[in-house]
């Protein structure tokens, strides 16, 4: 019977951990800031950011909200990063995505402090990643790619020479999750598919673990999998339900799929929950560096 990776239960220990580790911090001195700059009102974005603010308050993180109006021109965000990287309250902090029609996401990411990158998607850090092959990175690491991690490592799966094909090209995983996973000590194998790819069934069919990071709700089928595979569902869509009358969240990986699998991440609630704890895990850790508790 398929293992059902629960991200949620995972994160909530890791949140637990965190939580000692900050109150840790606090008999120092050192408190954690977790700073959020947020454009417009965007429900989706709204709801996460919000989400991030509440695991803060569970761990004992501080909150810093920077919200700017659905207007705010390239200025505006830039004076807002500038701030949260001056002040010293904010330990790391997160530009929410997407940023409004004529604002330049990849160069108000620039702006951000790498010391203060909370999401490990600065240049500078990504660049970090490529030069570590062998591990030992001290600068924050992107949180989903991390939290894919860290969930199978939680259950047991030893990727050491396994076959892993990654769906999709995005800066957020599909691009960042193979420098992790061909890492020394991780050493699988990764194919990276994408639009231009042929025969994309055909790899996804070959591979011991599949991570599926496209955004196509159902795009892994059951006859493209095979026997004993463990399926990472990344990808997330919203599907009008004619039944329900709303709007769900669907994965990229068709839920008949599961029961071909060794293992297999729900979605929602398996990916999700861990980035969100990675992102605290690197605000945390980054204190900790300010404190000389860790390099």
């Amino acid at each position: 019977m398929a293992v059902r990776m629960d991200g949620g239960t995972v994160a909530a220990g890791i949140r637990r951990n965190l939580a000692s580790r900050v109150e840790r911090l606090g008999v120092r001195g050192v408190h954690p800031g977790l700073g959020t700059i947020l454009v417009g009102d965007d429900p989706g974005s709204v709801r996460y950011v919000a989400g991030k603010h509440a695991d803060c308050a569970e761990v004992g993180i501080r909150s810093i909200r920077r919200d700017l109006p659905a207007d705010a021109d390239a200025g505006l965000v830039a004076d807002a990063v500038r701030e949260l990287n001056a002040d010293p309250a904010c330990t790391g902090f997160i530009v929410q995505l997407p940023l409004p029609r004529g604002v330049d996401s990849a160069a108000i990411l620039d702006l951000i402090d790498p010391a203060k990158d909370a999401d490990g998607m600065h240049p500078y850090n990504l660049g970090q990643l490529v030069l570590h092959v062998g591990g030992g990175i001290t600068t924050p690491q992107p949180c989903t790619p991390r939290g894919v991690l860290r969930l199978l490592d939680h259950y047991g799966i030893d990727l050491s020479g396994r076959e892993v094909c990654v769906l999709g090209r995005g800066i957020t995983i599909g691009r960042t999750i193979g420098l992790l996973l061909s890492g020394r000590g991780v050493d699988a194998t990764v194919t990276q598919c994408h639009t231009g790819t042929r025969d994309i069934p055909g790899h996804i069919r070959r591979a011991d673990v599949v991570v599926a990071a496209v955004g196509k709700a159902g795009f892994v089928r059951p006859e493209d999998v095979r026997e004993g595979a463990v399926l990472v569902d990344v990808g997330v869509s919203r599907v009008y339900d004619e039944a329900a009358g709303r709007y769900r969240v669907k994965g990229d990986i068709d839920p008949a799929c599961h029961e071909r699998s060794s293992a297999y991440s729900p979605n929602p609630g398996g990916v999700g929950p861990m980035t969100r704890a990675m992102l605290l895990e690197n605000v945390v850790e980054m204190a900790e560096r300010s404190a000389g508790l860790r390099p």
